[in-house]
């Protein structure tokens, strides 16, 4: 094994770019809130962005890509870093540094607890979810990880496919979001239709802008090459963006106006959507991927607010429903001649890949789901999840961090 010193610049920079999808994240939800929780908002994401990158280099790593445990978990052996350095791994990314690979991989654990915020904002005790990012991480993504993408992995194995995360970032964090937002409960004054409109669609494009450019080290990276399959998948990737972003402003301009929130969320789904397709499916394929992103996730949208479910910032309808329908396209649209290390899928006569994208799917639905309930409730019963009454009317800005977003600083 040698290093190629182009493979190592490319996932260097897409490691980059990954990394700068989190304070991306930050924006887009903190704009979506009311003007006295958008600190806290963004405090949340930068946050997980220090907490878990520690986490992460310590054990995190370890337990997801170390050595294999019964097809469940990583060993114990890289604890600290340890054998992991500049030599390649035998195992991942063989043309570039052990520690490259490492730290992309970073990158992904940090923006999947990030995206679970989302859904509780304006209502969570800050040293709760602290605990929580902790704990998840530990318990739900590294096991997840290891199976989809860990030598030895159950997943892996059984030959279910995700190239960058639709199982392992987006139905994970969807899911789990879900679950603690159920167990948090609604915002006050959401049953009663208080108005609870964005505070800085302005902040949310910006945010949304740099998703879309991280995205490309998020999918293109993860071919973990710069040859022809990273092009592929950033092509793939800038479609499937483009043709959710124009199939939601459709949606919306047909029930009402079309609207600049509106056309950000949906290149939000289509990314979210085309991530676990994107290095297995042409680049044109990109198109019914986020078409269809884009009306799935626009009506999940509408559903959970009939269902009066207080998922703030709709992470489930965006990440955990886009993320769905990418691991089944996956499974409908792959083909070898894309990648030889995939599989051919459904319109190429292979049915049997879309069941075990089937099996994936129904998998990380059922873990995350039932892991989260019961981490969230162990919190609830030993820390208590939400804000006072008062805090929350007061905002998250001041009564958990003592700083306001507009004319103000810190409280004396």
């Amino acid at each position: 094994m040698s290093i190629n010193y182009g493979d190592t610049a490319w996932l260097l920079i897409s490691a980059a770019l990954v990394m700068l999808m989190t304070p991306g994240v930050a924006l887009f939800y903190g704009g979506m809130v009311r003007r006295k929780n958008i600190l806290s908002t963004i405090m949340m994401s930068f946050t997980v962005l220090g907490v878990v990158g520690l986490l992460w280099v310590l054990y995190g790593y370890s337990l997801s890509f170390g050595p294999d445990k019964w097809g469940i978990i990583g060993g114990l052996d890289w604890v600290g870093l340890r054998t992991v350095g500049q030599e390649p791994s035998s195992v991942y990314a063989t043309t570039v540094p052990h520690l490259a690979f490492m730290i992309f991989q970073a990158m992904f654990a940090i923006i999947t607890v990030a995206l679970i915020t989302g859904a509780v904002v304006e209502r969570i005790k800050f040293s709760s979810l602290l605990a929580f990012s902790v704990l998840w991480l530990t318990f739900v993504y590294c096991p997840i990880a290891h199976w989809v993408w860990g030598s030895g992995g159950w997943l892996a194995k059984l030959g279910a496919l995700d190239f960058a995360g639709g199982t392992v970032v987006h139905i994970s964090a969807g899911v789990s979001a879900l679950a603690l937002a159920t167990l948090v409960g609604p915002r006050r004054g959401f049953r009663e239709k208080e108005p609870m409109e964005p505070s800085n669609i302005p902040l949310v494009v910006l945010g949304a802008g740099l998703l879309w450019f991280g995205w490309f080290g998020f999918n293109a990276g993860s071919a973990l090459t710069s040859g022809g399959l990273a092009a592929s998948a950033f092509v793939a990737t800038n479609t499937s963006a483009a043709a959710a972003a124009t199939t939601w402003m459709i949606l919306s301009w047909i029930y009402r106006r079309p609207t600049l929130l509106g056309v950000a969320t949906g290149a939000v789904a289509g990314l979210a959507a085309i991530t676990p397709a994107a290095g297995f499916v042409s680049p044109m394929m990109g198109i019914p991927i986020g078409v269809v992103a884009a009306v799935v996730c626009y009506y999940c949208m509408l559903l959970r607010t009939r269902r009066g479910i207080d998922e703030s910032l709709d992470v489930w309808a965006v990440h955990g429903m886009g993320g769905t329908w990418g691991v089944l396209a996956t499974g409908i649209f792959a083909s070898v001649a894309v990648n030889s290390a995939g599989a051919n899928g459904l319109l190429l006569g292979n049915a049997m890949q879309l069941l075990k994208q089937l099996a994936g799917i129904g998998t990380v639905w059922v873990f995350a789901f039932g892991a989260t309930w019961v981490l969230g409730k162990l919190i609830g019963v030993t820390m208590g999840l939400r804000v006072s009454a008062t805090e929350e009317t007061v905002g998250l800005d001041i009564s958990q961090h003592g700083e306001r977003a507009y004319g103000g600083g810190m409280l004396r």
